[in-house]
C-alpha cells in the first residue's frame, strides 16, 4: 500500500476519446467508476423490481426500502408537490451512495473526493431551483429573499443576507460532501500506512501495529456510516432547496 495518502485521488487517463485542437479528451478512472456506479445501481434496481412478488425477497425489499426512503424524505421536506422531482432526487441519492461505497473498496477510486464532481452535482440542483422557481412562480420567486414580518428599516440588510446565503448554496452543498469524503479517506490511508511501517519492525512493531489496525477497522465502519449520511444529507438539502422553488417565501 502506498504511503502517500494523496496518491489515491489522482486522476489517470485510461484511453483517449477525442482531441480538440491541442486539448485531448480522455476517458479517466473517475469516469470509469462513475459508469461502474451507474451499472451497479441499474442492476440492483432491475433485479430488485423484476419479480414484483407480493412477498418480496431480500433484493426486492432493499429496492422498495430505497424507494420509500427517498419518497418519504421528499414528502417530509417539500410536500407531495415535491414528488415531481422524485427521479432527480432518487438519482442523486443512489449515485452518491454508490460511488461513496465503491470508494471504500481497497485500491478503488472515490469519485466524490473531487470537488469538480460534487460541484457539478450541486450546480445541477442550484440551476434546477432557479429555473423551476421562475417558471412556476415568475417574479414572485423573489419572495424567497424577502422574509415576511421584517421591519422596513432592516429589510435591505436581510435581503442582502438572504441573497448571499442563496448564492453560497452550491459552495456549501458541494464542499460538505467533498471535504467529508476526502478527509475520511486520507485518515484511513494514514493509519493503514502505520500498520505496514510498524509491521516491518519486528515483534514489537507487530504489537504496536495492533492499535492502528483497530483504528482502521473502526474508521472503516465509520466511513460506511459517513458514506450513507453524506448521500442522505445531499438529498435532503436538495429537497429543502427544491421546496424554496415550489413555495418561495413560505
Amino acid at each position: 500500500m502506498a504511503t502517500d495518502p494523496i496518491q489515491q485521488f489522482q486522476i489517470v487517463n485510461l484511453f483517449p476519446v477525442a482531441k480538440i485542437g491541442n486539448t485531448e479528451i480522455a476517458f479517466t478512472n473517475s469516469a470509469a467508476y462513475m459508469v461502474a456506479a451507474v451499472a451497479v445501481i441499474s442492476i440492483f434496481l432491475i433485479a430488485g423490481t423484476n419479480s414484483r412478488s407480493l412477498v418480496p425477497g431480500r433484493l426486492q425489499s432493499a429496492a422498495e426500502l430505497t424507494y420509500e426512503f427517498v419518497a418519504n424524505t421528499i414528502r417530509s421536506t417539500a410536500g407531495t408537490e415535491g414528488m415531481k422531482f422524485f427521479p432527480f432526487v432518487f438519482t442523486l441519492f443512489t449515485f452518491i451512495l454508490a460511488v461513496n461505497l465503491i470508494g471504500l473498496i481497497p485500491y478503488t477510486f472515490t469519485v466524490t473526493s473531487h470537488i469538480v464532481i460534487t460541484a457539478v452535482l450541486a450546480l445541477s440542483v442550484f440551476l434546477t431551483v432557479i429555473v423551476y422557481g421562475f417558471w412556476k412562480n415568475g417574479l414572485h420567486f423573489f419572495n424567497l429573499f424577502v422574509p415576511k414580518g421584517i421591519p422596513i428599516y432592516i429589510l435591505p440588510l436581510i435581503v442582502f443576507i438572504e441573497v448571499l446565503s442563496f448564492l453560497s448554496r452550491p459552495i456549501s452543498h458541494s464542499v460538505r460532501l467533498f471535504a467529508n469524503m476526502l478527509a475520511g479517506h486520507i485518515t484511513l490511508k494514514v493509519f493503514a500506512s502505520f500498520i505496514t511501517l510498524l509491521g516491518g519492525a519486528g515483534i514489537f512493531g507487530i504489537v504496536g501495529a495492533t492499535l492502528p489496525l483497530a483504528l482502521v477497522v473502526a474508521l472503516t465502519a465509520l466511513e460506511l456510516l459517513v458514506a450513507f449520511l453524506q448521500a442522505y444529507v445531499f438529498a435532503i438539502l436538495t429537497c429543502i432547496y427544491l421546496n424554496d422553488a415550489i413555495h418561495p417565501g413560505h
